[in-house]
Order: structure tokens, then C-alpha cells, then sequence
């Protein structure tokens, strides 16, 4: 069985890198003699996936202005509404794939949070003609998210798989019968002990990751947490690890982490973790701090899975549900709003100090049980190959 993983833009995401790399191996230790393949927008970003079969090129082609293909796409969209054959042409590098394959896959987790996406329905739809299996792999996805033309596409899904109960809930109510709760691969996915860095402590230091993107909603939210820098530094003894997890042009965590060291150098007591780590060596990092705060959610499944009390920053539906799922509830997850108000964030760490030992024992019993649900997504996927 050949199963092409897609709608995959680049491991300088180390979330992204952590559904191929999981993904990966679970499908391979479950399903006996899978063949598992990427097509990736930035495959240069993607060859530290030494155990896939292969990487393809997925970049779009930009229809060149007044070419022949621009023409016809003109024409098309102009004469019948029709822009099918534009993203033909525009999603070429991964629809030629489709008759050697036999199960596509897109995965990302949250691509379908970021509005409408008509080059993945088009590939999506073209899966389906050629009588493909096509699986929403690991997702997430928010009641405010949902459009008639994006129900209209995940109806063509043979599967579809909500990494949280929240997600599910809301297919559900939407009358969409194709849909399994399981949850992120990453939560398998294995961890790579470094060298301690200077000034790490064992046993007494913190992880800080914030991202660009969570600043770019809401401005205010960096003095807000510098706020907790200070906070963090003058109550306790412990040592913060800024931790990058992004590093994306544009979009990178370490110019905004960067700046927070930059500021704070002189207390001896902050570092700044490299930007050139893999997602199983950041891991292995966050593996070993006593708590950790983040914005992405890669970043906080590598702590959840480690045990680590974790403060989330800045929610989303995949951070709620991913809570909810732990805990019971929404635990120690504050929305954009909450992270500009330096009172309420800096109340929350107090929190999730106080109630440490409760929340480890929380994480301990429940992290084995959301690892099988990880693997059942597995069991799901080969179901749906050998059912037909």
C-alpha cells in the first residue's frame, strides 16, 4: 500500500515535521508493508525524513501572466465560473502523483482553520475521480472555520479524523458521518536528548515559546509577557529556556524570542535555545524543563507528553480541545485577549505553579490513553483500506 502524505508546506514548521515524522512511523509499525511518501512545498526543508520513501516537489506553479495557461484560465473563469482548470495547472506537482498512489492523506492539522483552500479541494477532488481513499488526517477544525464549500469538500472524504473532541463534536453537528475521533500523531513521536546548554538547570527551569503570529493578533501581548519574564525571574529561582518552534521566514519565533533574551541577558538566568534543532530535539529539551508556556501547539504536545504542566498561549480550537481532552476542560489555556492582560497571565503561571504535582499526576494517567488514540488512527486507516 502507497500512502502519500500532502498539503504539507515545510519542516522549518517543527509541528509540521512532527505529524510527518510520527505519522510516519505509526502507519509503518501498524500497517505491514506501507509505503509512505511526502509532497511538500519546500522539499529542501523535509530531507532530515531519512525513513519515508520518498519526497516530491509540491510547490505551485504560478500561471505566468498572459501565457497560454493564463489565457485559458481567464476564459474559464470569465465564460463559465469555472476555475477548476487554473488549479489544475497551479497544483500540478501533486496531482500528477495520484495514479501511482493508493491512500492520500493531507495532513498539517489545522490547514483547515486559515479560510477557504480551493487548491487542496481541487486535489482532493481529483483524488476522488481516480477512485483514490482520501483521509483528513489528524485535524482540527472550528464551527467559525466551516463554509458551505468547505462542507462540500470534506463531505468527499472517505475519513476524517479530529485530533480533539471538539472538532469531532462540531462534524458531527454538521451532519458529516466520515468522521472518527483519534488524536495528534505527535504525542508518539519520540525525543532526542541534547547536551544541557550554560545556565540550564535541572529540574528548575521553565521553556517560554511565543510566536510572531500570536504577536501580529495582538500587540500588546509582548510586554504582557515580558511582564511574565520579569514576574518569573524576581518569584522564583527557576531559569527560562526561550524555545523557538517556527522558524519559517516571516513567521519565526526566534527574532521575537531573541529580542526577549537580548533584554534579559544580564539576569543570568535566561537562554535562548538554538533555531537549527530538529522537533525531536526540541522535544528532548522540553522533555526536561519543570514547566512550560507556549504558543504553538507542537510545542505544548511535546510537553503534554512529557508530563510537564503546560501554560498555552493564545487558543485556538486545536489548543482548547486538546485541553479539554487531557483535562476534562479547557485547563491552563488563555485566549488572544487574555495573554495582553499582564495580570491574568502572570495569576495563570501562579496556577499552574501551585497545582504542579496535581497536573503531572493528571498527565501521567492520561498521556498513555491519548497515545492509543493517537494509534487509532492507524486501526481507522486500515479499516478503510480493507473494507473497500
Amino acid at each position: 500500500m502507497k500512502v502519500m502524505m500532502f498539503a504539507h508546506h515545510s519542516s522549518l514548521n517543527r509541528g509540521c515535521e512532527a505529524i510527518v515524522r510520527s505519522s510516519n512511523q505509526i502507519i509503518k509499525q501498524k500497517i505491514q508493508g506501507a509505503k509512505t511518501y511526502l509532497v511538500s512545498e519546500k522539499p529542501e526543508s523535509d530531507q532530515l525524513h531519512t525513513h519515508l520513501d520518498a519526497i516530491y516537489d509540491g510547490a505551485k506553479i504560478p500561471i505566468r501572466k498572459y501565457s497560454l495557461q493564463w489565457a485559458m484560465s481567464w476564459m474559464y473563469v470569465k465564460l463559465f465560473k469555472d476555475e477548476t482548470y487554473a488549479l489544475r495547472k497551479i497544483e500540478h506537482n501533486t496531482i500528477k502523483y495520484i495514479d501511482e498512489m493508493d491512500v492520500f492523506l493531507s495532513i498539517g492539522g489545522d490547514n483547515y482553520c486559515y479560510g477557504e483552500q480551493p487548491g487542496w479541494y481541487e486535489i482532493d477532488r481529483r483524488v476522488k475521480e481516480k477512485g483514490k481513499k482520501l483521509v483528513l488526517w489528524a485535524c482540527s477544525i472550528g464551527e467559525e472555520d466551516l463554509s458551505s464549500r468547505k462542507l462540500d469538500d470534506l463531505k468527499q472524504f472517505d475519513l476524517i479524523l479530529a485530533r480533539e473532541s471538539l472538532t469531532y463534536n462540531t462534524l458531527q453537528k454538521h451532519g458529516l458521518t466520515n468522521v472518527k475521533l483519534c488524536a495528534d500523531p505527535a504525542f508518539t513521536m519520540e525525543k532526542e536528548e541534547m547536551p544541557l546548554p550554560s545556565g540550564w538547570q535541572e529540574g528548575n527551569t521553565v521553556g517560554l515559546n511565543f510566536s510572531p503570529l500570536v504577536l501580529n493578533k495582538n500587540p500588546e501581548s509582548k510586554q504582557a509577557v515580558k511582564d511574565l519574564i520579569e514576574h518569573i525571574l524576581d518569584t522564583t529561582t527557576m531559569t527560562i529556556a526561550l524555545t523557538p518552534h517556527v522558524i519559517q521566514e516571516n513567521n519565526n519565533d526566534y527574532e521575537v524570542l531573541e529580542e526577549f533574551y537580548r533584554d534579559y541577558k544580564y539576569s543570568k538566568r535566561i537562554l535562548l535555545l538554538s533555531d537549527q534543532l530538529n522537533a525531536t530535539q526540541y522535544k528532548g529539551y522540553i522533555a526536561r524543563m519543570r514547566f512550560f508556556i507556549g504558543a504553538r501547539t507542537h510545542a505544548t504536545i511535546a510537553a503534554y507528553s512529557n508530563f510537564v504542566p503546560t501554560l498555552v498561549l493564545g487558543y485556538s480550537v486545536k489548543s482548547k480541545g486538546i485541553a479539554k481532552d487531557l483535562f476534562g476542560e479547557e485547563k491552563f489555556v488563555l485566549n488572544l485577549a487574555d495573554i495582553s492582560n499582564s495580570t491574568k497571565l502572570k495569576g495563570s503561571f501562579n496556577e499552574l505553579y501551585q497545582q504542579e504535582h496535581d497536573i503531572k499526576q493528571q498527565l501521567e494517567v492520561r498521556i498513555p490513553e491519548i497515545k492509543k488514540l493517537s494509534l487509532q488512527a492507524v486501526d481507522y486507516l486500515e479499516q478503510l483500506i480493507h473494507g473497500g
